[in-house]
């Protein structure tokens, strides 16, 4: 059985056991994996508009959208390219069908160094996870 699966248990059973489940705030750090895949970044056009979060993005903070991330999650990304790292919050969503696996904003595209190109594959590991 993977770790993932006695996690999955360990909080059904907790759940299951507390009165107040908001009482209950239980982060998940996956250091035992990460998501290899290809980044891309925002568009000027999109300066101003709404995230799926609700915050109003800015190409000029550390920002990204993900399929599935929670939203307040941050992910460390890092170009296998060139070996850059960048620390980003999740704070919108990619379409479903998108065949990126994150869409950075400008200043996260710049630290990772990937501008130029436009696209980028990268290493995507969680960082946390808590729901804020």
């Amino acid at each position: 059985m993977t770790i993932r699966f006695f996690m999955f248990l360990l909080l059904v059973s907790l759940n299951g056991y507390a009165q107040d489940s908001s009482l209950i705030k239980v982060t998940v750090y996956n250091t035992h994996s990460t998501i290899i895949g290809i980044a891309s970044f925002y568009a000027n056009k999109f300066n101003g508009r709404k995230t799926s979060s609700g915050e109003i993005f800015s190409n000029d903070k550390l920002t990204a959208a993900h399929k599935s991330f929670k939203l307040g999650t941050y992910v460390k990304v890092r170009n296998l390219k060139n070996d850059s790292t960048v620390i980003v919050k999740i704070n919108d969503r990619l379409p479903q069908q998108s065949k990126r696996s994150i869409d950075l904003s400008y200043k996260a595209a710049q630290q990772l160094n990937f501008i130029k190109k436009g696209l980028t594959k990268v290493e995507i590991t969680v960082l946390d996870s808590l729901k804020k």
